[in-house]
């Protein structure tokens, strides 16, 4: 799938939520260096973008209808880092990640972005998955 247009992207889901996309990708470019991939968002989503490397996923971005989702898997010994952790984590990254279901291979994390606020706990979590790669 090709790139998509941020035209479309805010369209489909505001351009408030459009930048806050690209400033979480800005973060997280700075830290790593990954394949970044447009598919279609499945049953569920119109448009999935993630973070790979190696045939494993850092993390994934999911838009619909005014909505930016914004996943991350945790493994078991990812999950033990991030309770260690918890006091440093706003209290709405909290509930997302309390309430999220595990499946045999991970606790599946969807955070709905509404605003930038969130953006430092984020990198904190994706730190706990992958240490950053760029030097």
């Amino acid at each position: 799938m090709e790139n998509i247009k941020k035209e479309e992207l805010e369209k489909l889901v505001g351009m408030d939520k459009v930048n806050i996309f690209y400033e979480i990708v800005d973060e997280i470019t700075k830290f790593y260096d990954m394949e970044q991939i447009w598919n279609n968002g499945g049953k569920k989503w119109d448009y999935e973008y993630k973070f790979r490397k190696g045939g494993k996923t850092l993390c994934a971005f999911y838009f619909k209808d005014n909505t930016l989702g914004f996943m991350i898997i945790f493994g078991k010994d990812e999950r033990m880092k991030v309770e260690e952790i918890r006091n440093e984590l706003l209290s709405e990254v909290l509930e997302n990640y309390d309430n999220a279901e595990i499946f045999h291979d991970g606790k599946w994390v969807m955070f709905n972005i509404t605003h930038n606020s969130i953006i430092e706990d984020l990198i904190k979590l994706l730190f706990i998955k992958r240490k950053p790669n760029k030097k």
